[in-house]
């Protein structure tokens, strides 16, 4: 484990990164408008094959061979990707931050962002979130030049947690130049999670947790994980991470098999995001018949089950965020806004109930 955070988020609302807007203004402006404690960078895909997921972490990569005409990337690991990786590891070894910058080309939310951060001052922003792909989802999307996964071989695996965590490290920086008093946590998306422990995917448990730990402990600073789906959440128990970001509108109950292991992760200054609101699951109109409401019985109802494994509530509830339960990117516009404001309005009605003049 590494620091943490150092406040107790008390139910704060933050969101998971991707919306489907084309106006990188308009994408900040909600962000700010319904979760401006913990505003995050929107990522974009609908404006940019280059802002998907693995593709938009590429750029400084060792072996890449990107073809926005075919919308296909792969990972070379012959000859020049050899030669390639001499120089990527100089690049890291100097700890080259800016050669591994996210340029706007390929995260065209994240620069209104940061001038938005400037304009609305750091006072009333307890953290900043960044967001970027996690080496296991990384390394099982993209192949070589032989469609193996690049996750499974040793050259190409070691540049790609290498150039995460050189992401990552850019983030941080630009994030304290924006607002040089606030923390800020690196959220590593692992989707592919979910496939762990399939025949589909060939890694221990102990190797999952050293390339995990890796991005985590060479970030330089608090880190979250997320996946929207069911997984092994013993191991990322297991793991160095500060925030773990769980789809709790329809899996707590996949979360609730590991009791003891959740108490000791919170006892060490772990949090909860709770995934409470639909978003792209279980399907993207899945917010329109939802009220504020029911999604407050609907939490409740997540932290009253893991309370009844003996964790404590209250220590539940001061150590959790709210947020939608996945990107919001595979959503219309009118319903990733709905998604994202009903975070933020949940968010201040648990904090009412539970916490009044202390949030």
């Amino acid at each position: 484990m590494m620091a943490g955070l150092d406040f107790k988020p008390k139910c704060l609302a933050t969101t998971i990164g991707s919306m489907p807007h084309v106006d990188p203004k308009r994408a900040t402006e909600v962000i700010f408008t319904h979760t401006p404690d913990i505003p995050t960078w929107p990522q974009l895909p609908h404006l940019s094959f280059k802002e998907s997921m693995a593709i938009q972490v590429s750029e400084g990569m060792p072996g890449v061979r990107l073809d926005e005409a075919k919308g296909t990337i792969h990972l070379d690991s012959g000859d020049l990707a050899s030669r390639e990786l001499e120089l990527f590891y100089e690049r890291f070894i100097e700890d080259d931050i800016d050669h591994f910058a996210i340029s706007p080309e390929y995260a065209q939310g994240f620069e209104p962002f940061l001038q938005m951060v400037k304009e609305k001052g750091p006072s009333d922003i307890s953290l900043l979130k960044g967001q970027l792909i996690g080496p296991i989802s990384f390394g099982l999307t993209i192949t070589d030049q032989s469609k193996a996964a690049v996750l499974y071989d040793d050259a190409l695996r070691d540049a790609v947690i290498k150039t995460l965590i050189m992401k990552a490290k850019w983030q941080r920086k630009r994030f304290e130049g924006a607002a040089p008093d606030v923390e800020s946590v690196i959220f590593f998306d692992e989707p592919y999670l979910q496939s762990y422990g399939s025949a589909y995917v060939k890694l221990n448990f102990d190797e999952v947790i050293s390339y995990l730990n890796e991005c985590f402990e060479g970030s330089g600073g608090p880190c979250g994980v997320h996946c929207c789906g069911r997984t092994d959440w013993g191991l990322l128990m297991e793991t160095s991470v500060d925030i773990i970001s769980f789809d709790a509108f329809d899996h707590t109950e996949s979360l609730a098999l590991y009791p003891k292991k959740i108490d000791t992760f919170l006892d060490r200054g772990g949090v909860l995001a709770f995934g409470i609101v639909p978003s792209t699951y279980p399907t993207p109109e899945s917010i329109e018949d939802l009220t504020i409401l029911t999604l407050l019985e609907r939490f409740e109802g997540a932290v009253s089950l893991l309370a009844k494994k003996g964790i404590d509530e209250g220590k539940l509830l001061e150590s959790a965020l709210i947020t939608p339960n996945c990107g919001t990117g595979s959503m219309s516009v009118p319903l990733a806004e709905k998604s994202i404001e009903f975070a933020g309005r949940l968010s201040q009605a648990v904090r009412a109930k539970y916490f009044g003049d202390e949030a």
